[in-house]
């Protein structure tokens, strides 16, 4: 497939003050010093790339919250995680400093087409599945983004003819300015991070900036079965293509019925770019899903034990539920993230026999989820994950389901979701031992 012709805007003037150095502003800082740029990174805590970014030459602080350092800068590279009230940002933003995310940054150096994903569920899926279709069809591609592998790093490393295809997040989206993806697909909206937002409607206005700098070239996947979606009006100039009325087209070996939207939205995001019906519907048929997310680990005396601890929200945890017919021991609960848990109170009825409640959430947990209690779901507040998993391998019987599906962050006891669901998968492993 051609490369693109549509132009990017330059980079601000350095010098350059990255703000977080995780996983994200540690590419950013890498990429920008290695244009030869100055480059100054700052990180209220002492993340374990500041080293790796020092011993390369960059000024580097730790345990700090940089606003004292925007002085020396011409832009600001926010990543992700950080608030937009950080002190860096706000004196930035007051000094009328530009501050961009590492996703504009690294679009802005990269010549390739861009297909990418947002939406509160989904989105990894999608992404990974759209990697795999263009892989199946014989293209060259390349996936990153919120899906671990920042954009950053993709720059002079990747074939200018491929397509990227890249997992946006409300925390990425709401740092571009003139991000423009050739392909923009917006899977579905439900309150997620409204302690980083303030409320849904800011939430979906963050998502929203998927569409913001499309042309008429452009195309903007939605799903119009979405309410909050389809009473949207999407800004920028893209042809806008509901994938609803693609659903049920395309068969897929992945759990739940949720994964057909999915399905549905990676094959119209792939069949509007170009790629043939017949090599969408051979990537679909063979795609094996992601890591985390109802991601069958074992079975054990005739339990299936089933690792979806991407489900870090009500609205997945409510899908994950949904995937499985009843005889479903859960574990719930984590850091919370804003917001309650009654929407789960009428899956949990229907479809559980047990729930086992974990960490900060516990408590809203019970509460919640009183309906489900009265119905004659059974509760247990195990001290942590090994003792859930114990508890409910015990409780399990052949043909029910132990189904980690947390609804919650895991910032309580894990590093991230991905260390969540390792434990829990070496914790089945023991069992099947």
């Amino acid at each position: 497939m051609p490369a693109p012709a549509k132009p990017r805007p330059p980079l601000p003037e350095g010098p350059f003050l990255v703000v977080g150095l995780a996983r994200s502003g540690e590419a950013a800082a890498s990429l920008l010093a290695g244009r030869g740029e100055q480059v100054i990174g700052v990180d209220s805590a002492e993340p374990p790339a500041a080293k790796r970014l020092a011993d390369a030459g960059i000024d580097v602080h730790t345990g700090a919250d940089g606003a004292g350092l925007v002085a020396r800068a011409r832009c600001v590279v926010k990543s992700p995680g950080v608030p937009q009230q950080a002190p860096a940002v706000a004196a930035a933003r007051d000094a009328g400093i530009p501050v961009i995310g590492e996703l504009e940054l690294a679009w802005r150096l990269l010549p390739n087409r861009f297909c990418a994903v947002t939406g509160t569920n989904g989105k990894t899926t999608v992404t990974e599945l759209l990697g795999h279709i263009w892989r199946t069809a014989g293209e060259p591609v390349a996936v990153a983004g919120n899906v671990g592998t920042p954009l950053a790093s993709l720059v002079g490393e990747v074939d200018p003819r491929a397509m990227i295809v890249c997992e946006a997040s409300s925390f990425q989206l709401e740092d571009t300015v003139a991000f423009a993806p050739e392909c923009g697909v917006l899977l579905n909206v439900a309150p997620d991070h409204l302690d980083r937002h303030g409320d849904l409607d800011a939430y979906l206005a963050a998502k929203l900036l998927l569409f913001a700098n499309q042309g008429s070239d452009d195309v903007a996947v939605v799903n119009g079965a979405d309410p909050a979606i389809a009473a949207a009006e999407l800004p920028g100039a893209g042809r806008r293509v509901d994938f609803a009325g693609r659903l049920g087209e395309y068969e897929t070996s992945l759990l739940g019925p949720h994964n057909a939207e999915n399905a549905a939205a990676a094959a119209t995001a792939a069949a509007e770019l170009g790629i043939p019906e017949e090599a969408i519907r051979k990537a679909l048929a063979s795609f094996a899903g992601v890591p985390h997310r109802l991601e069958r680990v074992a079975e054990v005396d005739g339990v299936l034990y089933v690792n979806d601890s991407k489900a870090t929200n009500v609205a997945a945890a409510d899908a994950a539920l949904r995937s499985f017919d009843g005889g479903i021991h859960a574990i719930l609960g984590g850091s919370l993230k804003g917001g309650g848990f009654a929407d789960l109170a009428g899956p949990v009825a229907e479809r559980c026999v047990a729930c086992y409640l974990l960490g900060p959430a516990a408590d809203p947990l019970e509460r919640d989820l009183a309906p489900a209690w009265e119905a004659g779901v059974a509760r247990e507040r195990p001290a942590d994950m090994a003792a859930a998993v114990a508890a409910a391998a015990a409780r399990a019987k052949p043909g029910e389901v132990v189904l980690l599906a947390p609804a919650c962050a895991s910032f309580d006891a894990y590093r991230d979701y991905e260390e969540r669901g390792e434990h829990f998968r070496s914790l089945v492993r023991e069992i099947a031992e």
